[in-house]
C-alpha cells in the first residue's frame, strides 16, 4: 500500500474537541440566576463543558459576540395536531426560538399516542414534541358526543384510555371543560381519570370550566382535582376573559397562591396577547352542541329561539354589545370573511346592526361548519398581573402553522419574542433572567423533562442565542404570518436549526415520552 493511501485509512491527528462550540457569550442558565460569561460546547447531543475554554477547538465554532445564550424554550401549551404532520420541521416555533413543545392541552390529543410518535419520528421533527393525553379525547371515544354523565363502566374504559397513554409516554391529563364533550363531565369523572395519570408521575393542566365571572370557582375545582388525584396542577392560559370584571386578576392570584400555601402544587400558564382564539362554537350554549346536531337544533324555531336567548344573556354578563370583539381567523367555506369580525360579516350580509342580526349571522356560519375565531376579551392590567406571578409559564396557546394561510392569531408566531421585547425590555414587567426561567426551567420542571431547561453539563443540547435588544415580535393580528427575529442561533439535540438567523435542513427533535424522575 502506498504510503498516502496509508496515511488517508489513519484517524485525523486533530480531531476537534467538540462537535459545537459557541463562545463569548452571556449565559443565562434558566434558573432565574444573573448571567455570566462563558463559553459553551456540545457533543453528541449533549452540553459538555461550560466556562472558560481558550483551547477547544470544534467542529463549528459560534462566536457569540455579547449575545445572551439561553436554554431552548420549552412552550407548555401547544396545539400542533395536524399542523406538524404537514410542516414537521415546525418552522415559526423554531424561528420564535422554541425546541420543545407539549402538545395534547384543553383535552384534545391523538388518541394512540405509540403510533403517532411513531408517525412523528418517520416525518423527521425539527423539535421536540411531548404530549398529554386529552379528556375530551377519550370520552368522545367512549362516549361520543353525549351530553350526560358517565356511568361506572363508561369511566372504567376512559381509565383505560388514559393509562395505555400513560403508558405510551403521555406527560399527564388534560382537560377543556368549557368544550364539548368535557362540558358534561362532573368533577368526580376528571379525578377519576386524574388519579389514572397521576399513578404514572403525570401533571394535571385545565382549560377550566370558567375563565371569568366563575373563574374562582374553575380554580377551586381545578386545584381540588390534583389535590384529590395527588399530582402537580398547571392552569392552562390564565387570563380573565370578561371586559366588566378586568382587574379580578388579583383575587385568582391570591387563590392560588393560598393553595400553594396549603401544600398544592399548582402553576399557570399565560400567552402575552389581550385577544384569545378558539372556535365558533363557544359562543352557543354547549347543550346546543350535544352529539353533532347543531343544525338540527338551528332548523327547529323554538331552539333556535331558546339557544339565541341565551346568547344574548351571554353576551350581557361579558359586558359586550355586539360581536364586534369576534374576528374569523380561519373560515374555509368562505375565506373572504376571515379578519373581518362578525359585526362586519353582518353588515356584508345586508342586515342591520346589533347583536339581534349577529347572532344570526354567526347561526350561519355555523351551518356552513363553523370557523376559527380571535376574540378580544382580555385587559392589560390582568395579563400584566398574571405575568409578574412568578409561578406563571410563557406558553402559546398556538400551533403549526402554514405561511400565508389564514388569518391565525400572531401567538403562534411572536409569543417569546413578545415577552422579551414588550414585557422585559419596553415595559420592564420581568428581569430578562426571570423570563428566560418562565420558558425554559419551570416548564420543564412541571412536566418532567429532566434533562433539559438549564444549561448545566450533561443535559440536552437545545440552546438559542440571541441579543436582546434585537429580538422582537413582528406578527400583528392585521399581517400575522411574519417571523420572529433576533433568535439568531438555535440548537436541538446539538444540532443548529436555525444558523445566523436563516432556517437549515437539519432536523433532529424527537418525541419525548415521560420518564419518572432520576432517583436522588
Amino acid at each position: 500500500m502506498r504510503p498516502l493511501a496509508l496515511l488517508l485509512l489513519l484517524p485525523p491527528l486533530f480531531a476537534a474537541d467538540y462537535d459545537v462550540l459557541i463562545r463569548n457569550a452571556r449565559v443565562i442558565d434558566g434558573g432565574g440566576n444573573p448571567w455570566f460569561r462563558a463559553d459553551l460546547a456540545v457533543k453528541d447531543g449533549r452540553i459538555a463543558a461550560i466556562g472558560r475554554l481558550p483551547g477547544a477547538t470544534a467542529a463549528r465554532t459560534i462566536d457569540a459576540r455579547e449575545r445572551s445564550l439561553a436554554p431552548g424554550f420549552i412552550d407548555v401549551h401547544t396545539h400542533i395536531e395536524g399542523g406538524v404532520e404537514k410542516n414537521p420541521r415546525s418552522d415559526n416555533f423554531l424561528l420564535d426560538g422554541v425546541t420543545t413543545v407539549i402538545t395534547g392541552n384543553c383535552g384534545s390529543s391523538e388518541l394512540n399516542l405509540a403510533v403517532w410518535f411513531e408517525k412523528l419520528a418517520g416525518l423527521g421533527l425539527g423539535l421536540n414534541v411531548a404530549s398529554l393525553v386529552g379528556h375530551n379525547t377519550v370520552r368522545r371515544e367512549v362516549m361520543g358526543s353525549v351530553n350526560r354523565l358517565a356511568t361506572p363502566d363508561e369511566i372504567r374504559q376512559m381509565q383505560s384510555l388514559v393509562d395505555r397513554a400513560m403508558r405510551e409516554g403521555a406527560v399527564g391529563f388534560s382537560t377543556g371543560l368549557e368544550y364539548v364533550p368535557g362540558a358534561y363531565s362532573d368533577t368526580a369523572e376528571v379525578v377519576a381519570l386524574a388519579k389514572t395519570a397521576a399513578g404514572h408521575g403525570g401533571v394535571y393542566t385545565s382549560h377550566m370550566r370558567d375563565e371569568g365571572i366563575h373563574e374562582l370557582e374553575a380554580i377551586t375545582e381545578a386545584v381540588n382535582v390534583g389535590r384529590e388525584a395527588g399530582m402537580p396542577v398547571e392552569i392552562s392560559h390564565l387570563k380573565i376573559d370578561r371586559r366588566r370584571i378586568w382587574g379580578a386578576s388579583d383575587q385568582s392570584l391570591s387563590l392560588i397562591e393560598k393553595f400553594r400555601r396549603e401544600g398544592v402544587d399548582v402553576v399557570a400558564d399565560l400567552y402575552p396577547y389581550d385577544r384569545a382564539s378558539t372556535n365558533l362554537g363557544i359562543r352557543l350554549p354547549g347543550w346546543a352542541l350535544a352529539g353533532g346536531q347543531i343544525k338540527e337544533r338551528l332548523a327547529d324555531p323554538a331552539t333556535r329561539r331558546k339557544i339565541a336567548a341565551e346568547m344574548r344573556q351571554n353576551l350581557a354578563e361579558m359586558g359586550e354589545l355586539d360581536y364586534s370583539f369576534a374576528t374569523v381567523a380561519r373560515f374555509s367555506s368562505n375565506p373572504a370573511y376571515e379578519a373581518k369580525t362578525i359585526s362586519e360579516i353582518n353588515a356584508l350580509k345586508g342586515r342591520s346592526p346589533g347583536a339581534e342580526n349577529e347572532i344570526e349571522t354567526i347561526f350561519d356560519l355555523m351551518n356552513a361548519g363553523g370557523a376559527s375565531m380571535i376574540y378580544h376579551l382580555m385587559g392589560e392590567l390582568d395579563i400584566e398581573r398574571f405575568l409578574r406571578y412568578p409561578f406563571t409559564a410563557i406558553a402559546s396557546d398556538g400551533g403549526i402553522v402554514e405561511l400565508g394561510a389564514g388569518n391565525p392569531h400572531p401567538r403562534s408566531y411572536g409569543t417569546n419574542a413578545r415577552v422579551l421585547a414588550e414585557y422585559v425590555r419596553a415595559r420592564g414587567v420581568l428581569t430578562l433572567e426571570d423570563a428566560i426561567r418562565r420558558m425554559t426551567s419551570l416548564p420543564a420542571r412541571t412536566f418532567g423533562l429532566h434533562d433539559r431547561g438549564l444549561l448545566r453539563e450533561g443535559m440536552a443540547a437545545d440552546l438559542v442565542l440571541f441579543d436582546p435588544l434585537r429580538v422582537r415580535d413582528l406578527s400583528t393580528y392585521a399581517q400575522p404570518h411574519q417571523y420572529s427575529q433576533g433568535f439568531d442561533f438555535v440548537l436541538v439535540n446539538g444540532r443548529i436549526v436555525v444558523d445566523d438567523g436563516k432556517l437549515t435542513a437539519a432536523r433532529p427533535g424527537q418525541p419525548i415520552r415521560h420518564q419518572p424522575a432520576p432517583s436522588q
